[in-house]
């Protein structure tokens, strides 16, 4: 099963994100977390307390460098298309809880000179996730899908992108369909977050007709303590946990 999550910055997205991934682990699937949002705190919403040691491969210069030998930073360089990756998700994936996460970080646009060097790389690391290993994959995402290329798209098993009650979070919804939609991604799914009434369950549905809800969740102040303390949502929110699971088996049937 490989996943990506995306949404709108706020939504809840990353919550999300870390309850499929333990519900996953919790019944014994390898799982291999991929934050692959520029604003990566994937980390702590697993429960990563030390962050240290956890270097974005996209500011890893060296390796940058000598896998798509190009000089990082310089205009108009050849360089790789194709870097050699297969080795990175054991070698730089941190183990959190029996989980495997790997930070992608982004890349700096504007002024930074040749970015396409760490674009190809953090692609292809990407593109060999989906496509080769033989584990499941959560990538909480940007609401640009900025890491994921038409080939690997394709091979993605589904999108699920989470909205809260809000026009704008609806309008980023809509935006990230037609993204999706231009890089050949059909399968998309919505999961309703922060939901406090039956009204705001009401909102979404008559806002986004055609869209598909795999669920929702709802607004729980436990979350955000879970936060302040530095603590896992799903460490505060074992609800959150049961409907993760009651999604993940929706997914595994359709």
């Amino acid at each position: 099963m490989k996943i990506a999550v995306s949404g709108k910055g706020g939504v809840g997205k990353t919550t999300f994100a870390s309850f499929l991934i333990r519900a996953l682990a919790d019944q014994g699937i390898k799982v291999l977390a991929i934050d692959a949002d520029p604003d990566a705190n994937l980390a702590q919403a697993l429960g990563v307390t030390d962050l240290s040691g956890i270097v974005p491969i996209s500011q890893m210069k060296a390796l940058i460098e000598e896998r798509t030998e190009a000089k990082v930073g310089s205009m108009g360089s050849f360089f790789k298309i194709n870097p050699k990756v297969d080795d990175l998700p054991e070698s730089l994936s941190v183990k959190v809880d029996g989980i495997k996460l790997m930070v992608l970080g982004g890349v700096k646009k504007g002024g930074g000179g040749c970015i396409c060097p760490e674009s190809t790389l953090l692609k292809n690391i990407v593109r060999h996730i989906v496509l080769a290993r033989n584990e499941a994959v959560i990538l909480d995402m940007e609401a640009g899908l900025e890491h994921l290329g038409r080939g690997t798209a394709m091979a993605v098993d589904r999108l699920v992108v989470v909205v809260e009650p809000g026009r704008r979070s609806i309008e980023t919804a809509q935006q990230i369909r037609i993204l999706a939609d231009d890089i050949g991604l059909k399968k998309l799914s919505l999961v309703g977050n922060k939901i406090r009434s039956d009204k705001d369950k009401e909102f979404l549905l008559s806002h986004m007709p055609g869209f598909d809800f795999l669920g929702f969740i709802p607004f729980n102040p436990s979350i955000i303590e879970a936060d302040l303390e530095g603590r896992p949502p799903f460490e505060t929110t074992p609800d959150g946990l049961t409907l993760a699971r009651e999604m993940i088996l929706k997914l595994s049937s359709d």
